[in-house]
């Protein structure tokens, strides 16, 4: 399995405390599209955090490619987290003083590829989310969906193990969520890229080829797609 995680429960000081995540168990196959539903507060996002490295859990472990990330120490974490996870947040956060070429570059410079593999990497990618005549626009002089195209290209360019998207069509319009999310089902067949999706949105979960349904902190279902 490229990602398991075994009894993660993840909870905030209170009297009582309160706990998001209820030993959460769930296996994810490299190269799935998996998505992560259920209403606001049910604790999908907290898990995406526990997994992206971003938060820690309470208690239980997350295993991604055999490595328990959360024993790492924190220099190698950084390290791994920049090489095996690819990040697709709701704002693109994308630097306004960069290109959309030097932003898709910069987590391969930050892992120290050359700049010419790094941008050759990025110029590939954006020419794929069909913005090869938009690389050398900053992020003020596109649109919503095109930063979002190079937020995706972005979180590719270090060819990650796994992709965390967290709600990726949320500030979209609905013409435009659409296309952001053929392009992640395109990519997850095509280049085979394992993802983990969290959405509110049922239409934008039913392009995952499994659905997995959190309430108050917990899997209420697991489902595979009928194909």
């Amino acid at each position: 399995m490229l990602l398991e995680i075994d009894n993660v429960t993840k909870s905030f000081p209170g009297t009582p405390p309160l706990v998001v995540l209820h030993e959460i168990d769930l296996s994810i196959g490299k190269g799935e599209f998996v998505a992560l539903v259920g209403p606001s507060g049910a604790g999908k996002t907290t898990l995406l955090n526990v997994v992206s490295t971003l938060d820690r859990p309470s208690s239980g472990t997350v295993r991604i490619s055999d490595v328990d990330v959360h024993h790492l120490p924190q220099k190698k974490l950084n390290r791994f987290r920049n090489q095996n996870l690819g990040f697709i947040f709701q704002d693109d956060l994308l630097l306004p003083h960069l290109t959309a070429v030097e932003n898709v570059m910069l987590p391969g410079r930050i892992a120290r590829l050359p700049e010419r593999r790094a941008r050759q990497r990025a110029e590939e990618l954006l020419n794929r989310v069909d913005l090869d005549d938009r690389m050398s626009h900053r992020p003020g002089e596109l649109s919503g969906g095109q930063r979002q195209r190079v937020n995706l290209a972005r979180a590719l360019v270090n060819r990650p193990a796994l992709l965390l998207a967290d709600e990726p069509t949320a500030r979209l319009d609905q013409a435009t969520g659409r296309g952001i999310v053929e392009l992640l089902t395109e990519l997850n067949e095509q280049l085979g890229v394992t993802l983990l999706m969290v959405t509110h949105d049922h239409k934008v979960a039913a392009s995952a080829k499994r659905t997995v349904e959190f309430i108050d902190g917990r899997i209420a279902s697991d489902r595979v797609r009928e194909r």
